[in-house]
């Protein structure tokens, strides 16, 4: 029973918390929006109270306010201390949320950049270095 509990205590945080819109607690995964999906899953994620997140492409797929919303989410976890690791192939998503950007190029770390500086020309640059 103490089981039951927890998981309807943390699925209440998690809709709440993740403003996930759903008909109710037992309403199916499959059935909620891209976005909503994506949410419930980070929302799973965060009731392990990692230190760490590594997050791939973690807005691919869904509408625009839902990619708001995890954006904000992740500047929320970055100021409360957490670790936010986050691989996008989306320039402006990247220059938007991040502080650093390290890019990659024929499977190798090209270089790192300041987001707050970088411009989309110095990241493409980087991009190409290996290939």
């Amino acid at each position: 029973m103490f089981e039951r509990q927890k998981m309807r205590k943390g699925t209440d945080w998690a809709i709440q918390a993740m403003h996930i819109k759903t008909p109710g607690q037992h309403t199916q995964i499959r059935s909620l929006s891209g976005g909503n999906q994506q949410k419930v899953i980070i929302g799973r994620w965060l009731l392990t109270k990692p230190e760490i997140l590594l997050l791939d492409e973690p807005t691919r797929g869904i509408d625009v306010g839902a990619k708001f919303e995890i954006y904000q989410l992740i500047i929320d976890l970055a100021n409360q201390g957490k670790g936010v690791i986050m691989v996008s192939s989306e320039m402006p998503e990247l220059l938007g949320v991040c502080d650093r950007i390290l890019v990659m190029s024929g499977g190798r770390v090209a270089g790192e950049v300041d987001a707050k500086t970088a411009t989309q020309e110095e990241i493409l640059t980087l991009a190409a270095k290996y290939v």
